[in-house]
């Protein structure tokens, strides 16, 4: 018989503890713990801090670095009915306290892996072989969080690169909609051992809670290097592994000749990669690469499984039940192959924005949620990335994707990472330059580069001037930030 529905999130892990007592959960570097061990840790925490006054109705932040603590934390905090906000552990003091400002939470919960906490601490709570912090932040606890939502679960603010970021509020119900539909295409049950790469304060929901939902084991590796993700993918029999394209990249350029021959499938996601980084995955692991759109006020609603050996750049089909389409700017579908505002609905979709107070249908435009990205679709629905909106150059009229350019220099030899800037230009509006990033102890020649270029871009889009740079900075979530 098919187990019933879980009525709320913490629910999640309590049937999964009834479900697969004695299976694996977590593997981390703690060893390993079962659903049932899982569970008990969480409701211990669960009362402990209840106790300390952490209630229905209030928002907890929980800072906390990839692990069993995460993700105790995370459910004993839903457990007691708060509204929960992962954040960093490698969060600095004036980012937290502006997290904390924005966010309006009343409790800050601590694994003490980052910097010592910057509020008062109310108590320490064990949780072998560390320990919790538990602070309140001076919010006024009798302001009901996020009360213009119904039945909140998440709250997740934005990366903040080209703008502002906004708090992303998802009720318990939109959690199960996205998790349930997400699986219909992920397929993922209790034989499933996921590796994990990501940091956990910015993916988890349809993928640690979805993990748990179904019994998937979670296999944490400590840090992004090649060697040890093929060594825990190896112990633990791993068969999805779930990265950004900073770990598909460092993988594909292995020099080993391990392979990973438990492995069925690669997702990559958060940000969009290569041709030549997938078919140089594909020559070294046997496995090809798939793209995953994710975006936090949707979920998961794109995926490529069908198509990743002959398009590993595109992000796939829409999952069933979602409505994806190109728009023009009066937000009206485009033809096939045309480029435009990508518009996504579909279940488990976010609830509002926290401040100001916004419901989601006064966000929507005729009926969609722009996700600032241009994109195409052909005749069959495959959905391409071709750039970020708010990151678009103008040249005369004429639209540039950086990302499309950074993709070309990345493919020449001994180039390792690339940035596209625009700078502005008295007749042309704006002109592109590029900030390069080189493998260690590469050289490479301006000209020839140059020359790259013109053979495989129109010559708009071909940079104006070449900069080699000693670093160029990456997001927590593992993208390019831009100017």
């Amino acid at each position: 018989m098919e187990p019933r529905q879980p009525a709320n999130v913490y629910e999640i892990l309590k049937m999964a503890a009834r479900q697969w007592p004695q299976r694996p959960a977590v593997y981390d570097e703690l060893g390993t713990v079962n659903f049932k061990e899982l569970f008990e840790e969480t409701e211990k925490l669960r009362q402990q801090l209840t106790a300390l006054g952490l209630n229905e109705g209030m928002g907890m932040g929980l800072k906390a670095k990839n692990g069993r603590a995460f993700i105790v934390g995370l459910f004993a905090g839903i457990g007691c009915g708060a509204v929960v906000m992962p954040m960093a552990h490698q969060l600095k003091k004036p980012e937290v306290l502006e997290m904390v400002s924005e966010s309006g939470i009343h409790v800050l919960l601590d694994d003490l892996s980052g910097i010592p906490p910057v509020f008062p601490i109310e108590d320490y709570i064990d949780l072998p072989p560390g320990k919790f912090s538990f602070s309140f932040t001076g919010a006024d606890k009798n302001n009901r969080y996020a009360p213009h939502v119904e039945n909140p679960a998440f709250v997740r603010f934005t990366s903040g690169t080209t703008g502002k970021s906004k708090g992303v509020v998802v009720s318990h119900q939109s959690v199960m909609e996205r998790i349930e539909a997400a699986n219909e295409v992920l397929s993922l049950g209790p034989d499933d051992t996921v590796i994990w790469v990501l940091p956990m304060a910015y993916h988890f929901i349809v993928s640690i809670v979805l993990y748990i939902r179904f019994g998937a084991a979670i296999a944490v590796v400590k840090d992004f290097l090649a060697r040890n993700i093929i060594q825990i993918a190896n112990a633990h029999r791993g068969t999805l592994l779930y990265a950004s394209p900073v770990q598909i990249k460092l993988l594909a350029a292995d020099a080993g000749g391990e392979l990973m021959p438990s492995l069925k499938k690669a997702i990559s996601t958060s940000a969009g990669i290569g041709y030549d980084v997938c078919l140089q995955f594909k020559k070294r692991f046997g496995l090809t690469v798939s793209q995953a759109y994710g975006i936090i006020e949707i979920g998961l609603p794109m995926i490529n499984y069908e198509k990743s050996e002959e398009h590993p750049d595109a992000v796939g089909f829409a999952l069933p039940g979602y409505s994806v389409e190109i728009l023009d700017d009066d937000f009206r579908p485009l033809p096939v192959g045309k480029v435009g505002h990508l518009g996504i609905f579909g279940p488990g979709m976010f609830d509002a924005y926290l401040f100001p107070p916004t419901p989601r249908d006064a966000v929507l435009k005729n009926g969609y949620f722009l996700t600032a990205d241009y994109a195409s679709k052909d005749k069959n629905g495959l959905v391409k990335i071709e750039g970020r909106s708010k990151s678009v150059i103008n040249i005369s009229g004429i639209k540039v994707f950086p990302e499309e350019v950074e993709t070309v220099l990345e493919t020449f030899p001994g180039i390792r990472l690339a940035r596209i800037i625009s700078k502005p230009h008295p007749l042309l509006g704006q002109i592109i330059e590029a900030e390069l990033l080189l493998h260690e102890g590469a050289a490479v020649s301006v000209e020839e580069v140059l020359s790259y270029c013109r053979e495989r871009l129109s010559s708009f889009k071909i940079p104006k001037k070449l900069t080699l740079v000693d670093s160029l900075p990456i997001t927590k979530t593992g993208k390019l930030q831009r100017h």
